[in-house]
């Protein structure tokens, strides 16, 4: 039987790019199909909770009647200040947006092109904007490395730098860190505990017995899902044919890490991919 934390822990859905711009990836989701989505979990009475509520309930913690779960972003690209926030907003859903500290306000130069197209990331004022109207802003390493192909001081140079980063254009160090790739064994979860973290997401995973908070496990959203409502109203969000896709997409997403290597981007501090 699943540990009491499994109750705890509210489906995690995971996007990447909210655009209109086509691309040859599996990461772009139209602006009208999150629409859909959106709206569809707002109408089943889904509340999108942020990171205090989500400490809260693993903790034990007495929670807000009804169904909730957790809207994350990776890599936080422009594209969702313009089609993802202000659906978002509108229904009142919070939401996680995991950003590359050294590409915020540039293009995805640390990323392989697929079909030659660039996509720039959110800057540093349109993220203090947004972290006003429930947008949390959290890690996503500095470069997009790959923490458990580095040495130990390599990754947790990643990790707090990221962090620091964020800490000082903000305001505020952030409590949660996306693992790029969604890649993380107990060491690089153990750098993420002594960087200052307290949650730590990855990608999808089936978990029996407890739930570590710095290895959460979520449910990618691509661009295949274009259904009104993901795999989250009425199953659980990380089974059957929905984990496999998600699974052998996340296989895919070791290539990307491993082209940069073989063209010699590896990620050093401060690297500019």
């Amino acid at each position: 039987m699943a540990g009491p934390e499994l109750t705890r822990l509210p489906p995690v859905l995971v996007y990447h790019k909210v655009d209109t711009r086509f691309e040859l990836g599996f990461t772009q989701v139209e602006p009208r199909v999150f629409r859909r989505q959106v709206e569809a979990l707002a109408r089943a009475g889904y509340r999108a909770i942020g990171s205090g509520e989500l400490r809260a309930r693993l903790d034990g913690a007495a929670s807000a009647p009804g169904p909730a779960l957790v809207v994350t972003f990776d890599d936080g690209y422009a594209g969702l200040a313009r089609h993802a926030f202000p659906v978002l907003a509108d229904h009142g859903f919070r939401a996680l947006v995991f950003v590359i500290t050294d590409y915020v306000g540039r293009e995805n130069g640390w990323d392989v092109q697929y079909g030659w197209r660039r996509f720039a990331h959110l800057d540093w004022d349109e993220l203090a904007r947004w972290s006003e109207r429930g947008i949390e802003v959290h890690s996503h390493g500095a470069t997009h490395a790959r923490l458990t192909w580095l040495p130990p001081s390599q990754a947790e140079e990643e990790l707090v730098r990221s962090r620091d980063a964020i800490a000082a254009r903000l305001g505020a160090a952030p409590v949660a860190v996306s693992y790029p790739f969604g890649a993380a064994d107990a060491g690089v979860r153990a750098l993420a505990r002594r960087a200052g973290y307290a949650l730590g997401f990855g990608g999808p995973a089936r978990t029996a017995g407890g739930v570590d908070p710095l290895a959460l496990p979520r449910r990618p959203v691509y661009g295949w899902d274009a259904r009104p409502v993901p795999l989250v109203l009425g199953t659980s969000a990380l089974s059957g044919l929905g984990i496999g896709l998600a699974r052998l997409t996340s296989r895919c997403a070791v290539g990307t890490a491993a082209i940069q290597r073989a063209l010699g981007r590896r990620y050093r501090s401060g690297g500019r991919g």
